[in-house]
């Protein structure tokens, strides 16, 4: 086989059947740093996860490289200006995990505004009543959705919330007008300012751009409601983690509360401070974490071979 491969990165079993018919696959561990710039002297392409930076630095050890396979849909780790310089194209799955964190965030607000504890062994009426009595949820066609960020996945998460009956709110970088018209719903486009202010759920999807870095600090946060959940399935670098933990002891006996599938770094250090706080979830970034949408991403794999090939590859970015 002519051409080198060096993946990164978890892939279904098939996808790597797939690819290894076709090319020379090698796994390596994107933390040693020595093994894989020894793979990567020789590589005809490169498949990468979440957690590997590929930036000049990295390229500058893989004179022959050809492709970059992002298995996922986020590419802000991979420095497209220094890929375009080496001519090498930039492939990923831009699509791949849309409906899973669509799915993820709405469990994500059903667990928190409508509690259902199980019955784990045989109560007494006046136990059983106390349950009932204690455990009231909010009505989700009586809140306001704020969402921050949208893009393939916001659009989808306004349009379950829409079905549901909630209000939506919307903030994007984009123009509103070409944001209206590709959603067939009810949504209202608004500044960040009033979609902070005005959520009762405000669910951020925006990208892990520099710009993006702590983007809801102290003074964003302050404009949230007391009773604001705040959902972040997006990137960790978003929110500023210690306004975070101000925000959340001020409001905590409010109802506000903070749900994070994402923070940074990941996995947290023992140092975190949003560790250990009642009304801060912490989850290990599990969103995309559905069968179906893991080898969706996985599928990266035919991008990277029609490159190598010399064939157009289904989603590039460069």
């Amino acid at each position: 086989m002519s051409h080198l491969v060096v993946n990164t990165t978890f892939l279904p079993q098939n996808c790597i059947n797939w690819l290894a018919q076709r090319v020379h696959l090698v796994k390596c561990d994107h933390r040693n740093k020595t093994e894989l710039y020894q793979h990567l002297s020789e590589a005809d392409g490169l498949v990468v996860g979440t957690y590997l930076n590929v930036n000049a630095e990295l390229l500058d050890k893989a004179s022959n490289l050809k492709v970059v396979g992002r298995a996922g849909a986020g590419i802000e780790h991979i420095d497209l200006d220094a890929c375009r310089k080496r001519h090498i194209r930039v492939v990923y799955t831009p699509e791949a995990n849309r409906q899973a964190v669509v799915e993820y965030v709405t469990a994500l607000m059903l667990d928190a505004l409508r509690p259902r504890p199980s019955i784990d062994t045989s109560v007494g009426p006046e136990q059983y009543l106390q349950i009932r009595s204690t455990d009231v949820g909010q009505q989700l066609d009586q809140l306001t959705l704020g969402i921050l960020g949208f893009g393939g996945i916001g659009k989808r998460v306004g349009a379950v919330a829409h079905a549901i009956g909630m209000r939506v709110m919307a903030n994007d970088l984009l123009p509103e007008e070409g944001l209206r018209q590709a959603v067939d719903y009810p949504c209202e486009f608004v500044d960040k300012t009033e979609l902070y202010s005005m959520s009762d759920v405000l669910t951020i999807h925006v990208d892990g751009r520099s710009e993006n870095r702590h983007l809801l600090a102290a003074e964003q946060l302050a404009q949230l409601k007391p009773s604001c959940l705040l959902i972040n399935a997006a990137r960790g670098i978003v929110l500023e983690p210690a306004a975070l933990v101000e925000w959340a002891k001020q409001v905590a006996g409010q109802g506000g509360q903070a749900i994070l599938d994402v923070v940074d770094p990941e996995p947290p250090g023992e140092d975190c401070p949003l560790l250990g706080l009642p009304n801060v979830r912490v989850l290990p970034h599990l969103a995309a974490r559905t069968y179906t949408a893991v080898e969706n991403m996985g599928w990266v794999a035919r991008d990277v071979w029609a490159v190598l090939e010399n064939e157009k590859p289904r989603f590039s970015a460069c």
